[in-house]
C-alpha cells in the first residue's frame, strides 16, 4: 500500500457525500458480538484499517466472521482464547473493548497495552478502575493488562470522570456490565451518540438498559444475548472533516445520512463564523462560496460539546478565516503536534500549554511536503492541503486509512484533485 497522498489545492469542493458506518461507534458494536450466543449481523460496517484489524483480534479468539460489502456476521459462539494477539492488539486502542466481552465468556483476558495514535496522555487505569467495580481484579504489568473475574461479573456503581465522560471508559464498563450478575449504575456517562448506537444493539439483543442518552445508565444483567440485527450509525467524525474541507475550500458540501444534532456544536461554529448551513432531516450542507469566514473562540468538550476529533480540521480550516480564532483542546494535551505542518504552509499559529492554539489568519497556505503523526492530524493536513496553492506531498497516509473509508474517491466524487502515490491526477 502506498504510504503517499499528492494533493493539489485551490479547489472549491461541491456536491454531496454519504457518510459511511462510524469508527467510533462501530468498534465497541463490534466487540460487543462476542457477548452474543449466536450470530451478529452488522450493517454499515465502514472498510477501514481498525475494524480490519479488530475482525482478525476477534478471528483469532475463535470468532467467524464474514463480510459482505458492508455488511458483516460475526458468530462467536464457539470463542476459545482469552488473550488478544500483541501484534493486532497494539496497532489500535480499540483493542480493549474486548475486555468485557471476554470476561464474561470466557472469565479472563489478557491484553496487551493498546497502541493507536501519539496525541497525549491516554492512559488506562481508568478503564480498569471503572471494570474494577464489576468484581475484576485487574493487574497491569508495563506491556500488558490480565484481568481475571474469580467470582464472576457482579453488578456495581461505576464512578466515571465526571469531567471527561469518558466515552471508552463508558464502553468498556457497559460491554462488562450486560452479563453481570445483578444491576450496574454508570455515572458520568458519555451522551455520545455512539452510546446510544451501543445501546441500542445491546437492547435489540437482549439487554436491559435504561437512561440511554444521559449521563446515568443502569444495566440489569442478564444470562445471555441472542441473535441480533443492527445498522451502524453514520460516521459524524467523517461528516464533520468533509464538511471543514468544504468551507475551508469556499466550496458547498453536503453530507447525509446522519442525524444534523450530533453535529450542532460544528454547526454553530459555521454560524458563528459566517458560513452558511442548511439541515434536512438527514443531512447537512455547508456552503462558504465566495465567503472568508470569520475567526471565532472554541472549545473541545464532551458531547455534545465540540468533539476533540474535529479539533485538527477545525485548526486547519480557520487558518484562512479572517482576523483572530482561539481553539482551547481540553481533552488530550498532545493533540496539537500538527500544528507545525501547518506552519509549514505559511500559517500563523501559536500555541500555548501545548493546548490552545491561536490563529491569524492568512490570505493563503502554499503546498508542502506534509507529515501527520496520527490519523486525526492527518485529516486536518489534507484540509489544508486541499484549501492550498499548488501541490502538497502527505505521507503517512496509513494513519489516515484507519479511519477514513475511501477518503481520496469521495474527495474526488467532490471535485478534489488528489491521488495516492507518486502521481497526481
Amino acid at each position: 500500500m502506498s504510504d503517499i497522498l499528492k494533493v493539489t489545492g485551490g479547489i472549491p469542493l461541491s456536491g454531496e457525500i454519504t457518510l459511511s458506518g462510524s469508527k467510533n461507534g462501530g468498534l465497541p458494536i463490534i466487540a460487543a458480538a462476542l457477548l452474543v450466543s449466536g450470530t451478529a449481523v452488522l450493517h454499515n460496517v465502514p472498510n477501514i484499517a481498525d475494524v480490519a484489524n479488530l475482525f482478525q483480534l476477534m478471528t483469532v479468539l475463535g470468532a467467524k466472521i464474514s463480510r459482505d460489502g458492508d455488511v458483516a456476521i460475526v458468530d462467536a459462539s464457539n470463542i476459545t482464547g482469552y488473550e488478544l494477539d500483541r501484534q493486532l492488539a497494539t496497532s489500535m486502542r480499540g483493542s480493549y473493548y474486548l475486555i468485557g466481552p471476554l470476561l464474561a465468556r470466557m472469565g479472563k483476558v489478557i491484553a496487551p497495552m493498546p497502541g493507536g495514535c501519539s496525541i497525549g496522555a491516554r492512559p488506562v487505569d481508568y478503564i480498569m478502575q471503572a471494570i474494577r467495580s464489576l468484581g475484576v481484579q485487574a493487574v497491569e504489568q508495563t506491556d500488558e493488562a490480565i484481568c481475571t473475574a474469580p467470582n464472576g461479573l457482579i453488578g456495581g456503581r461505576v464512578m466515571l470522570d465526571p469531567t471527561y465522560r469518558s466515552p471508552g471508559a463508558t464502553f468498556n464498563a457497559l460491554l462488562t456490565a450486560v452479563l453481570a450478575k445483578g444491576q450496574t449504575v454508570i455515572e458520568s456517562a458519555t451522551e455520545d451518540p455512539e452510546m446510544t448506537n451501543l445501546c441500542e444493539f445491546l437492547i435489540n439483543a437482549g439487554a436491559k438498559i435504561s437512561g440511554v442518552g444521559t449521563r446515568k445508565v443502569v444495566v440489569e444483567g442478564v444470562d445471555k444475548l441472542h441473535n441480533v440485527q443492527h445498522t451502524l450509525c453514520a460516521d459524524r467524525i467523517e461528516g464533520g472533516t468533509f464538511l471543514l474541507a468544504g468551507a475551508a475550500t469556499r466550496g458547498k458540501v453536503t453530507v447525509g445520512k446522519l442525524n444534523p444534532n450530533d453535529l450542532g456544536s460544528l454547526t454553530d461554529i459555521f454560524n458563528e463564523m459566517g458560513i452558511k448551513v442548511v439541515k434536512g432531516n438527514d443531512y447537512i450542507t455547508v456552503d462558504a462560496t465566495g465567503l472568508t469566514p470569520a475567526g471565532t473562540i472554541v472549545s473541545t468538550q464532551p458531547f455534545p460539546g465540540f468533539p476533540t476529533d474535529l479539533q485538527p480540521p477545525l485548526v486547519a480550516m480557520m487558518c484562512q478565516a479572517a482576523g483572530r480564532s482561539v481553539v482551547h483542546e481540553n481533552i488530550y494535551s498532545g493533540r496539537m503536534g500538527y500544528v507545525n505542518e501547518l506552519r509549514k504552509m505559511g500559517a500563523r499559529i501559536k500555541v500555548e500549554e501545548n493546548k490552545i492554539a491561536n490563529i491569524e489568519g492568512v490570505d493563503k497556505l502554499e503546498g508542502r511536503l506534509l507529515e501527520p503523526a496520527d490519523m486525526r492530524a492527518g485529516a486536518a493536513l489534507v484540509v489544508a492541503a486541499l484549501s492550498a496553492q499548488g501541490e502538497s506531498t502527505i505521507t503517512g497516509r496509513h494513519f489516515i486509512v484507519r479511519g477514513y473509508e475511501n477518503l481520496e474517491e469521495k474527495l474526488r466524487h467532490l471535485g478534489a484533485k488528489i491521488d495516492i502515490g507518486n502521481k497526481c491526477k
